[in-house]
């Protein structure tokens, strides 16, 4: 089959696209025809190398993915061939504790299909059968494949861990990534006003048109005050972090008293400075937040099928052009997910 895959860690270069043998399936996994898979921030850091994280190589990238069931194990007796499907992107083992109670994604042995296991940049996949979800008929595979680590990550910041409350001011950072495009929408569903930040005037009005209220440009160093201004100096109940060293102090400044903090990422860096009188005069509380859990996907499902969590798609490319998708991912013009189509 023919896959893109990677033999050294580096910058978009390494990226080939080749001839690699089909995956074969365990008695409890699926074997998925790939149509689309979008790209993700873990991506660039995986075919970059992480220090402590041992990938083998050569490897496939590629977490989120959307396509059609040509092969079931022995067990999988849910799905069939010729099912449409989106996947849950993250692994883990079923049966620990953490598994048992609902928390997947704190399991020890967790994974994320395309990070250390090989991943949808391909034209077929292998994953658990556990993972496989209907595919929306409405819903384009270049969609489907846009939505699921995006939605589950964003579900668990801002419902499970924050959980934002109508009538909240919310503060989502990035709303032209991936994760912020689903941010204002989730946030929105929860009754909550919306402050979103971008980089640009373009991708401004954008979250506009995505439900956003308020919007501010955070490379205006005077961003915090900004958002005080608009929260007539109270400050955002909630702020959605996922840039990281860039904009976190500027996040702490954002908040009002009682205020939570909610992150998942560092993209812009992890070493960020809090100044901890902040913290503790104001009674802040800062939330750490990794995925979401296979059943906190399945709850977003329906407002996707409803339309009210909608995917933001940039631009499309076919699966040969992967070097390309990850070289607009790193000059951060797009807004929303660039996808790659088989």
């Amino acid at each position: 089959m023919k896959a893109v895959i990677f033999k050294n860690h580096g910058g978009p270069e390494v990226l080939e696209y080749a001839d690699v043998p089909e995956p074969e399936i365990r008695a409890n996994e699926v074997l998925v025809e790939v149509r689309a898979c979008a790209l993700n921030h873990l991506d660039v850091w995986a075919r970059g190398g992480l220090p402590g994280v041992e990938i083998r190589l050569p490897h496939i990238l590629g977490n989120d993915i959307a396509g059609v069931v040509r092969e079931v194990g022995d067990v999988v007796t849910w799905v069939k061939p010729g099912d449409n499907v989106m996947l849950q992107p993250g692994v883990s083992c079923g049966h620990c504790v953490e598994c048992l109670s609902g928390r997947d994604n704190l399991c020890p042995e967790y994974d994320i299909i395309g990070y250390r296991r090989n991943g949808g940049y391909a034209e077929l996949v292998a994953a658990p059968g556990v993972n496989v979800i209907p595919k929306p008929k409405d819903l384009s595979w270049e969609e489907a494949a846009a939505l699921p680590l995006v939605t589950v990550t964003a579900w668990h910041m801002l419902v499970t861990r924050a959980g934002v409350q109508p009538g909240e001011d919310v503060l989502i950072h990035a709303a032209g990534s991936g994760v912020g495009s689903v941010g204002i929408q989730i946030a929105k569903l929860r009754g909550a006003r919306v402050i979103a930040t971008a980089s640009s005037d373009e991708k401004l009005a954008k979250a506009r048109e995505l439900g956003a209220d308020e919007t501010v440009n955070y490379t205006n160093a005077d961003w915090p005050r900004e958002v005080r201004r608009l929260t007539a100096k109270r400050g955002c109940d909630v702020v959605f972090e996922h840039t990281g060293a860039e904009t976190w102090p500027g996040s702490i400044l954002a908040l009002a008293k009682n205020g939570r903090l909610v992150t998942c990422g560092a993209t812009s860096g992890y070493d960020a400075r809090t100044d901890l009188r902040q913290l503790f005069y104001r009674h802040l509380s800062l939330l750490g937040s990794f995925m979401g859990s296979k059943a906190e996907l399945l709850q977003a499902i329906k407002f996707i099928e409803s339309g009210k969590i909608r995917a933001v798609v940039d631009s499309t490319l076919p699966l040969k052009e992967a070097r390309r998708a990850h070289e607009l991912m790193q000059d951060r013009t797009q807004f929303g997910k660039l996808v790659l189509v088989m």
